[in-house]
Order: structure tokens, then sequence, then C-alpha cells
């Protein structure tokens, strides 16, 4: 079963700030590791919260990918990508 990858406005913007490598590095780890999973759940985990619930966050480095997860339309939405000091604020 593959999972298409969709990114959001937000993420696009903040990818093209970040240095060539990395960005690369993210888009690679999307669409070759989650992207390809039968449950992209197994390698990410659920955030905490009652309003969080629903989100999960996968570790790419430095790097946090908060995203969403569709699975009635097998779409991961990546909302948010962004360095662990400052992604949870």
């Amino acid at each position: 079963m593959a999972w298409s990858v969709e990114l959001s406005v937000e993420v696009e913007r903040a990818l093209s700030k970040l240095d060539a490598q990395h960005a690369k590095r993210i888009l690679k780890f999307l669409h070759e590791r989650v992207a390809k999973l039968d449950d992209p759940r197994s390698i990410g985990k659920a955030l905490h919260g009652s309003r969080l619930g629903e989100f999960w966050k996968y570790r790419m480095g430095d790097y946090r990918l908060i995203c969403k997860i569709e699975d009635n339309r097998l779409v991961v939405l990546v909302l948010r990508v962004g360095h662990r000091k400052e992604i949870y604020r």
C-alpha cells in the first residue's frame, strides 16, 4: 500500500529557506521511507495533548516534521518542518 505525501504551503516555504542538503534529505526521507510504508505510524510518534492527538511527528536529524495522517485518502500531510528547538513553539 503506497501512501502519498503532500506538503503545506508553509512547509514548502520553510524548505526553501533551509540549505539544499537538509531540504533534500527531508524530502528523500518522506518519499522513500514514509510513503512506502504500509502504516506510516510505525516510525513516527503521536503528539500528546487534547488538541494535538491527531498529529504525528517524525525525527529527521535535528529537524522535526509535524504531519497529519489521513487514512481515508492514504495521504501523509506535512504541516510544519523546523529545527527541534523551534518547532513546538
